[in-house]
């Protein structure tokens, strides 16, 4: 998935490129500037001090116009002549790297990087950093419905459990493969649900009170064409209980609101799914299901990495590039 993303700043700079091609352009790039003690200043191709007076050719207007001498900063004026010569950049330009350099601490803080040219989406979701063929990729884990022995179901994004009259019961998905499988067995998995939900208008519908470290990886068992996600058990008097095997896991809070959640050990292949545990609620049985399997195919749907932000590695000895 690519995301393209504008910004005041990006618009701003686009909005000056177009004033600059439909203004006499050539002109003003190569004007100079009469800058006054005001602080504002002129553009002009050219001037002549004549007496008390400065005449110059307005490099907007295209026409000759004066200005008391007096007005004009000449140290300013010929600072700014002498930086424009050794490539320093303007005031403006300056502010506008400021500006830019802001905007992307920004960006940063809401979605992180993860890798070299990898980041985090700004609609949120369930993101699986894995690594294929020594590159580093994102894919994006889609929910799963779990069906309670036949098909109860409830809300796609916040489906409690609610048991029906039965002693026992399984939460199972359809197939025996997840569509997405992790080449690496220590994979990390970035959730930000909330957000996801928010960017499909859906209402908030999270309990402030549960912990961020509600997401839970559970090891799903294969049978038949299904998987098993995990075990209901309804006591006499009423009482739900969830039975799954639930994998030790460790979440780290991170900026934006993302969740970053990681196995304590590495996983052996097989069918494994992220669950989010709503508290007395139970568990929601949508789930985001994935795979661990070194030798599996490339996931087709896989981010990689922006060629831009990842430096080239040269394969020459280290004893080479010294010369």
């Amino acid at each position: 998935m690519l995301m393209y993303r504008k910004s005041g700043t990006a618009i701003a700079i686009i909005a000056v490129i177009f004033l600059g091609l439909a203004a006499p352009g050539t002109a003003q790039q190569l004007a100079k500037r009469l800058i006054l003690k005001d602080g504002s200043y002129q553009l002009v191709s050219k001037y002549e001090i004549k007496g008390e007076r400065v005449r110059y050719m307005s490099a907007e207007r295209g026409e000759w116009e004066e200005l008391p001498k007096s007005l004009v900063d000449w140290a300013a004026t010929e600072k700014y002549e002498k930086d424009r010569a050794a490539g320093v950049p303007s005031p403006e330009a300056a502010a506008l790297d400021k500006e830019l350099e802001a905007d992307k601490k920004a960006e940063e803080a809401r979605n992180p990087h993860v890798s070299p040219g990898l980041q985090l989406p700004d609609e949120g979701g369930v993101i699986l950093l894995d690594t294929f063929d020594s590159q580093p990729q994102l894919v994006e884990l889609l929910q799963s419905g779990g069906e309670v022995n036949s098909n109860i179901k409830g809300n796609i994004f916040r489906a409690a459990i609610n048991p029906i009259a039965s002693a026992k019961q399984t939460v199972e998905l359809t197939g025996t493969h997840s569509k997405v499988q992790s080449h690496v067995t220590l994979p990390s998995i970035y959730v930000n649900a909330d957000r996801q939900d928010q960017a499909n208008g859906e209402a908030k519908t999270t309990d402030p009170e549960l912990p961020y470290d509600r997401f839970k990886m559970v090891r799903m068992q294969v049978k038949g064409d299904k998987r098993i996600v995990g075990d209901i058990k309804i006591a006499i008097y009423g009482k739900v209980s969830q039975e799954q095997k639930l994998v030790p896991t460790h979440a780290e809070k991170m900026m934006g609101g993302w969740v970053k959640v990681t196995p304590v050990e590495a996983l052996t292949p097989g069918e494994y799914a992220v669950v989010e545990m709503l508290g007395k609620e139970g568990m929601n049985l949508y789930v985001w299901d994935f795979g661990v399997n070194p030798s599996a195919a490339a996931n087709p749907t896989a981010w990689k990495p922006d060629p831009s932000a990842v430096k080239p590695v040269s394969d020459q000895p280290a004893e080479l590039k010294k010369r």
